[in-house]
């Protein structure tokens, strides 16, 4: 339940509201509030990440204070995806985006990482076992 005080500045009630949501759309506002949106957002929730997409000069501000900017071309201009992270040409794309260099980006690091330990472990205890059948005389067991 969201009890709110007489006295709190309109800044922590927004704060306090945008608590209870996953995502926070910012509609019909300067380019400069966009920006102090992300900006509060991201100095209140340290540990979440910030996406900013827009798709005009007015949105440039709010893309470069977020974690991860999206721009996209549009009739406004290339000022938007000039200034991302990642440019896309349409909205459509923006989902495919978000898989690939999300979820599916830290599952394939993931698997890597297992890869790389295991791949390490065959290669290395082979040689640490054939120190001992050597007396460590520094013959090689790889060529």
């Amino acid at each position: 339940m969201l009890v709110i005080d007489e006295k709190e500045d309109l800044k922590e009630l927004f704060l306090k509201i945008s608590d209870y949501a996953d995502v926070v759309l910012a509609c019909r506002v300067s380019p400069k509030q966009k920006a102090d949106i992300v900006t509060m957002v991201r100095n209140r929730f340290k540990d979440k990440v910030t996406l900013a997409i827009g798709d005009g000069a007015n949105d440039v501000n709010m893309i470069l204070s977020a974690h991860v900017g999206v721009g996209i071309f549009g009739k406004e201009g290339q000022q938007a995806a000039r200034s991302a992270d990642y440019a896309i040409g349409q909205f459509k794309f923006l989902k495919p985006l978000l898989y690939v260099h999300g979820r599916e980006a830290y599952r394939r690091n993931s698997f890597l990482m297992n890869y790389t330990f295991y791949k390490n472990f065959v290669y290395i205890i082979p040689v640490y076992l054939y120190g001992f059948s050597s007396a460590y005389s520094g013959e090689m067991f790889y060529e």
